[in-house]
């Protein structure tokens, strides 16, 4: 049976029981801030087990896109060690809501194993909570297994709960004996044996679990269950690993054609980390998610660089990712189509991320080998935590990723230290400029022969890479530490104009300087950073920046950052250009950010530019990109360059000499920083946000090329996604949504008129049952509302129609006990009793608060189960006073 045969057997066989077949949610969660990824198939139905929402269907089926890398369930440092676990994995799953029970999850979930499958009845085992009686007797009755067969286990194994507290319950789990060997006379389901494997899981919600930890009976009980699809897939297609199957094997096959190697031998680990990695990555970036330094982009940075290290062991040097996931699409394109509409994309940013990382992996294996080799040279089976986090910090290798490796050579990490150098990292980089500024301000500076005129000349318009020497260094000589190299030559742009400065590295003969920002100083260009070949230890221990000039070096900027900066800040002279000709040659450029990842340009106009002019602005813009026009660079006196026209920033200084730079036809401006050959190599430019930042002064952010590409892949998914809703084509989107706008206006007023006369109509029933007490009419009582302004109505409702007496109503309000007090005047006037006080006399009674008028006031308190017993506290009280 294949994989798709089995997903869609599953379903079917649901459906046939009168299930309602729901599609798998997204990786990426909409509405909930505290998964960073879905984890199991319940998480689309977690306000539904919470009480927060109702739904049409009462049950459901699923298969659900799945990613654990996070928490408790995170299996991303086991993956490839063996052929069960995965990051990424769908979860087959049936639901009930209030509908069926034990009864019919047991006898279902046996009659599709064994009647649907075929799976042998002698080979299943079951597993219930040790106090679930009425599981345990289900089992034997319900179905083929017998009591012997039927084992009981704790709360670790057999008890689900959502939280510390909510809803929760005992779950009974379905065994699959692989060998039919015990390993001794109690050998069962849990076995540390490896004979069993768990393939379904019954989560019976029946509990509520207050904040005490106490348990309460809930009134509508709730099925939950989950079945790996990976490992039943597995089962189906008789082979021993989840690997094997063929949602696997097409990525593993395309990897051999691609490595030349084959899978089945010693090599595997690196074939399944791969095969896992890759659906990870094609799944969750189609979801919209992005490689990025923080949350969920992090993630899936560490996984991808995972699979690119496990390349390497492969003999794969060059990007591959990318062209793997192709055998992706096709295994699994049909039943999640999001894979092949978004297919460019996600090849895309996988290969543009593979390619950064590719720029450092080499060089952080060698530093990694060097390292492992010292430390079993010293006998020792720890890595130093410093060494784990220069991998990390410079060389971009998660940690797992080294723990991995570390293990492959019998190694452990000082996870300890490691997390001490990063705290470390932290301090640092909230004071980076601070600490920059001041190291340099502070050293002695040892210089050597040489024309210091020839110090520091830029090269780097032209090159990324260039053989230079060194001409000083600046250390402190009081800590043996060097803080910045100075180049005869450099290829690394030094912040200014806006353009933000290359990273990159310096490549000597025994060392490796990492570059990770450059200051001006005295007609120098300072390459500030650190050793990351020899440690900085070692490089203090053999004060080793003493020999450092006259050295000849190759200096590397990182590339990739470059060519980014470079399509943004061409970018910036077509936005001024533009900005100029729609909205008047008044637009002067008041400051810019040129980053790899986005543009910044500030810009004078005092009023907000309409829709219609950003649009021109942006068409303007992408159109001098498709005219790729060449971008010319030219070096002439100043004097020169404004009488042709150039543009200046106001309040700059320029040398006698200035740079101009000219696209022909469009803009001529003086401009020191690195540009892109040709407009058309910024591929695409896209506005993002256009904003006042001062009286007078604009502010345009915009992305370009990549950045671009995401951002329109991005709102193309979100318009795809409401044209796939709405049922209705993207030309008439907006039609549709328009409509829908109105109809909702008008359901809204229609259901608030509605609501009034509900309120209306529940008031005078409870006049009805109005009580007397000393001539005063008294209602009291518990309601349902949806809102607190439901329930002041209400009160204002039943206010006018008591005429004299007095009125409390309660009612459970975002699982909050809220109450509304009313009382006449007369009574009020009479100084036996208040609104105001009876409302704080109801907040005590629930644990909250209360106050207000004399005539109408409110309450509200946590405990929702003394709602009822305030109310007959107040009617108590009133028959006294009044």
């Amino acid at each position: 049976m294949t994989s798709n045969q089995l997903r869609t057997s599953f379903l079917d066989f649901f459906k046939a029981h009168g299930h309602t077949v729901v599609p798998s949610s997204s990786l990426v969660p909409e509405d909930d801030p505290t998964l960073l990824f879905a984890n199991a198939g319940m998480n689309q139905f977690k306000k539904i087990f919470l009480g927060q929402e109702k739904r049409a269907y009462t049950r459901v089926a699923s298969a659900q896109k799945c990613l654990r890398v996070s928490g408790k369930h995170n299996d991303l440092e086991e993956v490839g060690k063996n052929g069960r676990h995965h990051t990424f994995f769908e979860m087959l799953g049936n639901w009930s809501f209030g509908d069926y029970y034990k009864a019919e999850a047991i006898e279902w979930a046996w009659e599709y194993l064994t009647k649907v499958l075929g799976l042998s009845q002698d080979r299943l085992w079951a597993s219930v909570f040790r106090d679930d009686d009425e599981a345990a007797e289900l089992w034997p009755k319900a179905t083929a297994i017998s009591k012997e067969r039927v084992r009981r286990f704790d709360e670790k194994e057999n008890f689900w709960e959502m939280g510390e507290t909510g809803p929760c319950g005992p779950c009974s789990e379905i065994h699959y004996d692989l060998t039919q060997k015990p390993c001794s006379p109690n050998c069962g389901p849990n076995c540390s044996c490896g004979r069993f494997t768990e393939i379904w899981n019954l989560v019976f919600i029946q509990y509520e679990r207050d904040s005490k930890g106490q348990l309460h009976p809930l009134t509508e009980k709730h099925v939950d269950t989950g079945m790996g699809f990976e490992r039943l897939a597995s089962l189906m297609q008789s082979v021993s690993s989840n690997y094997e199957t063929d949602l696997f094997m097409p990525i593993i096959r395309q990897t051999e054609s691609l490595s030349g190697h084959s899978f089945g031998g010693e090599l595997d680990t690196s074939f399944r980390v791969i095969a896992d990695h890759i659906r990870a990555l094609g799944f969750t970036i189609a979801d919209g998610a992005i490689p990025s330094n923080e949350g969920r982009g992090y993630v899936l940075r560490r996984i991808l660089r995972r699979a690119a290290r496990h390349g390497r062991v492969l003999g794969l040097r060059e990007p591959f990712l990318h062209r793997l996931m192709s055998a992706l699409q096709e295994t699994m394109g049909k039943v999640y189509p999001e894979l092949v509409s978004r297919r460019e994309h996600i090849a895309l940013v996988v290969k543009s991320e593979e390619e950064r990382f590719n720029e450092t992996l080499d060089i952080g294996l060698d530093l990694f080998e060097r390292v492992a080799k010292e430390a079993q040279a010293k006998g020792q089976k720890v890595i130093p935590g410093s060494e784990v986090f220069k991998l990390y910090d410079t060389y971009g290798f998660p940690v797992d990723l080294t723990q991995v490796m570390a293990e492959e050579k019998g190694l452990s990490l000082d996870l300890s230290g490691y997390e001490r150098e990063m705290e470390g990292q932290r301090e640092r980089a909230r004071s980076a400029a601070k600490f920059y500024q001041k190291a340099v301000e502070d050293v002695d500076m040892l210089s050597v022969s040489g024309e210091d005129s020839l110090n520091s000349r830029f090269v780097g318009y032209d090159n990324d890479e260039v053989k230079t020497h060194i001409s000083k260094v600046y250390a402190n000589e009081e800590k043996d530490e060097l803080v910045g190299l100075v180049l005869s030559e450099t290829p690394f742009y030094a912040e200014s104009g806006g353009q933000v400065n290359d990273h990159g590295i310096i490549i000597g003969r025994d060392f490796h300087w990492e570059v990770l920002s450059l200051l001006r100083k005295d007609g120098d260009v300072i390459h500030l950073g650190k050793f990351v070949i020899p440690s900085e230890g070692e490089a203090r221990k053999k004060r080793l920046w003493v020999s450092l000039p006259g050295q000849v070096v190759t200096a590397k900027v990182t590339a990739s950052r470059r060519r980014a900066t470079e399509q943004n800040h061409t970018a910036t002279h077509l936005l001024q250009a533009s900005l100029r000709q729609v909205l008047g040659t008044h637009v002067h450029q008041q400051g810019s950010l040129v980053a790899p990842d986005r543009l910044r340009f500030d810009f004078t106009h005092s009023a907000q530019p309409s829709r219609d002019d950003l649009e021109r602005i942006e068409a303007l813009v992408n159109e001098r990109i498709r005219d790729n026009v060449p971008v010319q660079t030219s070096v002439m006196p100043l004097e020169e360059a404004r009488r042709a026209g150039a543009m200046a920033l106001f309040g700059e200084k320029y040398e006698e000499k200035v740079r101009v730079v000219q696209v022909p036809g469009v803009s001529l401006e003086l401009c020191g920083g690195t540009h892109v050959h040709a407009t058309g190599e910024i591929g695409l430019f896209l506005i993002i946000s256009e904003s006042s930042i001062a009286s007078g002064v604009r502010r345009i952010e915009a992305v370009t090329g990549e950045g671009a590409y995401r951002a329109v892949k991005q709102r193309e998914g979100v318009l795809s996604e409401l044209s796939s809703r709405l049922a209705v084509s993207l030309e008439n989107l907006p039609v549709r949504v328009a409509k829908l706008v109105q109809e909702n206006a008008e359901l809204h007023k229609r259901l608030e008129k509605d609501r009034s006369q509900a309120s209306a109509d529940s008031v005078e029933e409870l006049m009805k049952k109005a009580e007397t007490v000393a001539g005063f009419k008294i209602v009291l009582a518990q309601v349902e509302c949806d809102t607190n302004d439901r329930l002041r109505e209400m009160g204002d409702l039943l206010r006018k129609r008591l005429g004299s007496g007095v009125g409390v109503l309660g009612s459970v309000l975002d699982g909050k006990a809220a109450f509304v007090a009313t009382v006449s005047e007369d009574v009020a006037g009479s100084g036996k009793v208040t609104a105001g006080e009876l409302a704080k006399r109801l907040g005590q009674a629930v644990g909250g608060t209360g106050g207000g008028r004399p005539h109408l006031a409110q309450a509200g308190g946590k405990d929702i189960a003394k709602i009822s017993n305030a109310l007959e506290d107040i009617r108590k009280h009133l028959h006294l006073i009044l």
